[in-house]
């Protein structure tokens, strides 16, 4: 007992002093739950334990159980360094990004966690998948213009979404056998059709909206 107080400030100043290292314990021990577990029976504590640290500090660095997972998904983390550069090439950009990701995921996305929870805990996937939306929809939003630009980002969204319930869910039929680059090829194209924006009827000024760039992330 008499060694507390000469140990405690030593061991608080190792706390303060790796706290990325933390986070990245967290984040690393948070996939894997979510991925093992699914979203719904992941738990703060267990991931907690998983990475080393308390449940208060989980909490202090993400907040929620919801922003824990919005950040250890590769997806919409990634998007903000994704998506700036030329708007010519962002569905090869995109493309590329997705299959490479999930190609090396091993199973083990979050994402893929997300997809198979829907089915048994519908609420928690409704309200993680309208999170991701806006956590995607802003970074696609600097550099897609146009009143049906929000409509585009969804489309996107949904594409993937079947994408990925086809491949590494089900993981049968020609979307799942096909090589990777041949994957890419077909998504770039089809990506490249949603994005583009669509003539509008209702007027002519409308469908003259395009990719529209950004130098600034």
């Amino acid at each position: 007992m008499s060694d507390q107080p000469t140990n405690a400030p030593a061991l608080a100043r190792k706390r303060v002093r790796a706290p990325e290292a933390h986070r990245e314990a967290i984040l690393e021990a948070a996939r894997a739950a979510f991925a093992e577990r699914g979203y719904a029976r992941a738990t703060i504590r267990e991931i907690a334990g998983r990475a080393g640290v308390t449940h208060g500090l989980v909490m202090r660095h993400f907040g929620s159980k919801e922003q824990l997972f919005l950040a250890a998904v590769p997806g919409p983390r990634d998007l903000p360094e994704l998506v700036p550069g030329p708007p010519q090439t962002l569905p090869d950009r995109i493309a590329q990004a997705f299959v490479t990701r999930m190609e090396h995921s091993d199973g083990n996305d979050p994402f893929l966690a997300l997809i198979r929870s829907a089915a048994s805990d519908e609420r928690a996937a409704t309200g993680l998948y309208a999170a991701m939306r806006r956590s995607s929809a802003a970074a696609y939003r600097t550099v897609l213009s146009g009143p049906d630009a929000e409509e585009r980002i969804d489309l996107l969204a949904s594409h993937l979404i079947g994408v990925t319930f086809s491949r590494y869910v089900l993981r049968s039929g020609p979307v799942a056998e096909m090589p990777p680059e041949r994957l890419v090829a077909y998504l770039t194209r089809t990506l490249r059709c949603l994005l583009e924006p669509a003539a509008l009827p209702e007027s002519s000024s409308q469908s003259s909206a395009s990719f529209e760039g950004t130098s600034s992330s």
